[in-house]
């Protein structure tokens, strides 16, 4: 019988809380950053520019249809070799998580955009508003309530990727881990933690995307 030994793991809190720290403020960082990339790249994809749609279109699919470990590995390695410019591993995790995470809220927030009603749209330009006070100012605002669902969702996403980024040696909360896990030769209790860690982070999150979701069901 496996004898759990779970105050070995807990001597190495501080590993775990720092790794913890890094993993919600890269979260942070790369979902604010997302949301402007998503953002241009929606309203892009409604442009009437031939050349802005195509290439917000070939931007997205890129991304969306390429595995995330394999585009971390290949912005890490590949890009410096053809680029000459050396980066490091936490800005290869972000620029990566990024315009991944970008690609998929540029689709919400070009679904969103288009579920609102075209009259609505036709009337701002009727009364003489210009296109991009109409987006702004009468899209923008229904269309929200709409993607915020969704886009928390997508964040969660978001914070459950940031796991990906110890291949490069970003020291989140898996990295921090797998060193515990080699020192202690305690797997299963440093993994069962961090299993833990990542269900105490987002419970609170899963519940208020719940909330919005009803709230946003009975408000139609």
């Amino acid at each position: 019988m496996y004898q759990w030994h779970f105050d070995i793991v807990w001597s190495y809190r501080w590993l775990f809380l720092n790794g913890t720290a890094i993993t919600v403020g890269l979260t942070i960082s790369v979902v604010f950053l997302g949301l402007l990339v998503g953002l241009v790249a929606g309203i892009a994809q409604l442009s009437h520019s031939a050349a802005a749609r195509w290439s917000s279109w070939l931007y997205i699919e890129m991304f969306r249809l390429t595995p995330l470990l394999v585009l971390l590995l290949w912005v890490y390695y590949a890009l410096p070799i053809m680029t000459g410019i050396k980066l490091d591993a936490l800005t290869s995790a972000v620029m990566t998580l990024t315009l991944y995470g970008g690609s998929f809220y540029a689709e919400i927030i070009r679904a969103g955009i288009v579920s609102i009603d075209r009259g609505q749209s036709e009337a701002g330009l009727a009364l003489g508003m210009p296109p991009g006070s109409v987006m702004r100012r009468i899209v923008l605002p229904q269309a929200i309530k709409r993607m915020i669902p969704p886009l928390m969702n997508q964040s969660i996403i978001q914070f459950k990727n940031t796991s990906l980024v110890s291949v490069l040696a970003v020291p989140d909360l898996l990295y921090q881990g797998q060193l515990v896990a080699m020192e202690t030769y305690r797997a299963l209790e440093v993994y069962t933690m961090i299993a833990i860690i990542y269900f105490i982070v987002l419970l609170p999150l899963t519940v208020v995307v719940k909330r919005a979701e009803n709230h946003l069901a009975q408000s139609n």
